[in-house]
């Protein structure tokens, strides 16, 4: 839905109007929630349950999280979402992996897992119709496009817009991201003026399933398994073995295992031949490449090319390229320069300046 006006500014709201502050019990969201009770809201604190174990999206994090509200004197309310997770993110990821992809789960969940069940929840179950996240990013509208636009935060390194690109105008019309102004040096100063539990905690670094599992590698041995292949170079030679293709990734270089006269990367994973492909960096490079499911988020999708910058990872900077829409699910992108690394399974983002235009997710070459 697209939505037609903009977010009320705080001064012109009524008294003690009502917000859902998602709260993962990190300091980023125990933050927002004491700011925005500060500033006036009735705040209501949710935690969604999305797996078992410890970690900071687990038991502690439900923990914590209930421990900010009791202590900023906010209703707490926890979703068992443990479910949905399971479905959209494990199951994702596992079959993903088993086909010689790397799946990128965090904006998958943000949608599927996070933003639209949380909405539905606020609205539904609590009849509150806006909610806020500690993520960095920021939101606008634009009057003329009729449309809300995704910004970068004014904190470029702790910037997450990438992994909000394929949220849609309803999820914005109705989010909040109040640390998209701040950065994190601030929010830290905001969180120990409040005086939160969390103010000290240590920032995640990982993804939830890390934090449980212990690693990737862990999580993935112990549900897939080992199922040894070939470690080929580009002209089929043997090089040496595997014990899964789920254990790497285009671009790698260490942890290959084998013994070679010159550095060699991870260019191709052939899931049906269950062979792990390794060349020159050179082979691991490309010009171009195709993005598919694609989501429109600032601009309508375009029918013409366009002059963009381009993220094709969340670490990695963007660079410029130009987009070639097929259709407004699928677009091509030729790099100004050829790219290192480009994994099929993550997303490929783009923006032009602060604008995150849109994004989707790098298709695995034909060949």
């Amino acid at each position: 839905m697209v939505a037609t006006k903009p977010h009320p500014e705080i001064a012109g709201l009524p008294s003690r109007p009502r917000i859902v502050a998602a709260l993962s019990g990190g300091v980023d969201s125990s933050t927002v929630a004491a700011l925005l009770h500060e500033q006036g809201y009735a705040v209501e604190g949710v935690t969604l349950w999305l797996m078992r174990g410890k970690g900071q999206c687990c038991t502690d994090g439900l923990v914590d999280a209930a421990a900010v509200c009791e202590q900023l004197g906010i209703p707490h309310h926890i979703v068992d979402s443990r479910e949905l997770f399971q479905t959209h993110i494990v199951d994702y990821l596992l079959a993903g992996y088993a086909d010689g992809i790397t799946p990128l789960p965090c904006s998958r969940c943000n949608k599927l897992v996070k933003f639209g069940p949380l909405l539905a929840y606020a609205q539904e179950q609590l009849g509150i119709s806006q909610i806020a996240t500690g993520h960095y990013a920021r939101v606008r509208f634009n009057a003329e496009l009729g449309r809300y636009q995704l910004l970068r935060a004014v904190d470029r390194q702790k910037d997450q817009s990438y992994f909000l690109y394929d949220l849609s105008q309803e999820h914005l019309a109705h989010s909040l991201f109040p640390l998209g102004e701040y950065t994190k040096a601030q929010t830290r100063q905001m969180a120990r003026r409040y005086g939160l539990a969390t103010a000290n905690k240590p920032e995640s670094q990982d993804l939830c399933l890390i934090e449980t599992y212990g690693s990737m590698r862990n999580f993935l041995d112990q549900h897939l398994g080992e199922r040894p292949g070939e470690i080929v170079d580009t002209q089929g030679q043997v090089l040496g073995y595997h014990q899964g293709i789920h254990h790497y990734t285009i671009g790698q270089r260490k942890g290959l295992g084998i013994a070679a006269p010159r550095p060699l990367y991870v260019v191709r994973i052939d899931a049906a031949m269950n062979r792990v492909v390794v060349g020159e960096r050179e082979e691991a490079t490309q010009a171009e490449a195709w993005v598919r499911q694609v989501n429109w988020v600032s601009i309508p999708a375009p029918s013409e090319p366009l002059e963009v910058e381009v993220q094709v990872r969340y670490r990695t900077p963007a660079v410029p390229a130009t987009l070639i829409p097929e259709s407004p699910e699928r677009v091509k992108l030729q790099f100004a320069e050829p790219q290192f690394g480009v994994t099929p399974g993550q997303a490929a983002v783009w923006y032009q300046g602060d604008l995150l235009l849109g994004g989707g997710i790098l298709e695995r070459p034909l060949s």
